[in-house]
C-alpha cells in the first residue's frame, strides 16, 4: 500500500502540476473546496499519522493549509512517501497485531484499537481523498487514467 500511495501521489501530481495555480485552487465544492485543499488535507493526514506511528509530535489540530506554494507541497508530499515507505518496511506482524492508542484532534477522545485498524486507515484515508481529487479532475475533462493497484508499473501486463 506504501508503493500505491507514492504510485497514485506521483501520477497525480504530474497531472496538477499542468494547472494553473488558480485552477489549483479555485472551489470546486469539493469537501476541502479545492484541489490544493485537497492535496494539503492528504499530506495533513500523513503528517498526523506518521507522528503517531513513530511516537513523535505532531499536529494537536486541524491545519487547513500546510503549503500555499504548490512546489513546497509538492516536495512535502515526496518526502512523506518516502517516510511512509521506510516506516512500513519496519513494521512486524507483533507491532500492527499489538493495541494502538492515540487522542484524535477530531473530538480529543482517546481511541484504542489494533495497530493494524490504524495502519489500514492511513491508507484508506488516502485512497478515500484521492477518489474525491480524480473527481475534481475528471470535471475539469482531465482523465487521470486507471487508478487501480493491479495497474501499478511493477504489475506491468505480460502478452498472452
Amino acid at each position: 500500500m506504501a508503493r500505491y500511495n507514492r504510485w497514485m501521489n506521483e501520477k497525480l501530481y504530474a497531472i496538477c502540476a499542468e494547472l494553473s495555480d488558480d485552477v489549483r485552487k479555485q472551489d470546486r465544492g469539493a469537501f476541502f473546496r479545492s484541489i490544493h485543499g485537497t492535496l494539503n488535507h492528504l499530506l495533513f493526514g500523513d503528517i498526523v499519522w506518521m507522528a503517531r506511528f513513530q511516537q513523535r509530535q505532531g499536529p494537536d489540530r486541524i491545519i487547513a493549509e500546510l503549503h500555499a506554494d504548490f512546489r513546497e507541497l509538492r516536495a512535502a508530499r515526496e518526502a512523506m512517501d518516502a517516510r511512509i515507505l521506510d516506516w512500513s518496511a519496519s513494521l512486524t506482524a507483533g507491532w500492527l497485531a499489538a493495541p494502538f492508542t492515540y487522542v484524535s484532534n477530531v473530538d480529543r477522545r482517546s481511541r484504542s484499537m489494533p495497530a493494524w485498524v490504524a495502519v489500514a486507515h492511513l491508507f484508506n484515508h488516502q485512497t478515500h481523498h484521492r477518489g474525491q481529487l480524480t473527481t475534481l479532475l475528471s470535471q475539469l475533462g482531465i482523465d487521470p487514467g486507471v487508478t487501480d493497484i493491479p495497474f501499478m508499473p511493477e504489475f506491468a501486463a505480460v502478452p498472452a
